[in-house]
């Protein structure tokens, strides 16, 4: 397997680049957010990969954070998608917004992807809840978290999806859960 590859930036064509490592030019597939960070084409590159081997084809994905690459294998082990879909995934929604869309179960907010329709979006939540912060380690905010509890105590106290939801999205990343859950209210009180 290839994991990682750094060389010369040869050619840009988006979703698609080519890397010269020592005379051998690799086309890698690249996600929006990461092709947006490349450098100039001739620029030193380097690209943490993930190789897919099937039948008719080798094929290797490029990604220039850990945390895009961890993703992008979570993703692809949901079924119903694939590298091409978890590519668009990941360049419709930076890895913070997939885990806050996960945790806080908003299918509506993966929906917006192209090739995410509502039973893909509702699976994705479905398979990824739990283990797609797990997989980007620790380093994944603790608000989210925190919101998505925050979140389940106000469905909790009788108030909708669509009523707590707006209370949430105003809340400071260092609160408590009990902090966060009483701004919360003073937010619905208003």
């Amino acid at each position: 397997m290839i994991g990682r590859i750094s060389g010369t930036l040869l050619a840009k064509q988006p979703p698609q680049v080519v890397v010269d490592v020592h005379g051998v030019g690799y086309e890698v597939d690249v996600p929006m957010s990461s092709f947006y960070e490349l450098p100039e084409v001739g620029k030193a590159v380097t690209l943490l990969t993930h190789m897919v081997v099937r039948e008719d084809a080798q094929l290797l994905y490029g990604f220039i954070t850990l945390g895009e690459r961890n993703a992008f294998k979570e993703l692809i082990k949901v079924s119903g998608v694939g590298p091409r879909i978890a590519l668009a995934v990941l360049s419709g929604l930076s890895v913070d917004q997939l885990v806050q869309a996960v945790a806080m179960q908003e299918a509506g907010l993966l929906t917006r992807v192209p090739g995410i329709g509502k039973k893909t979006a509702e699976r994705l939540i479905l398979e990824l809840k739990g283990r797609l912060t797990q997989a980007l380690g620790s380093g994944q905010p603790a608000a989210v978290t925190s919101n998505a509890d925050i979140l389940n105590a106000l469905l909790a106290l009788g108030y909708s999806e669509r009523e707590a939801l707006p209370a949430i999205k105003g809340l400071g990343a260092d609160l408590s859960v009990s902090e966060g859950i009483r701004q919360a209210l003073k937010q619905l009180a208003k």
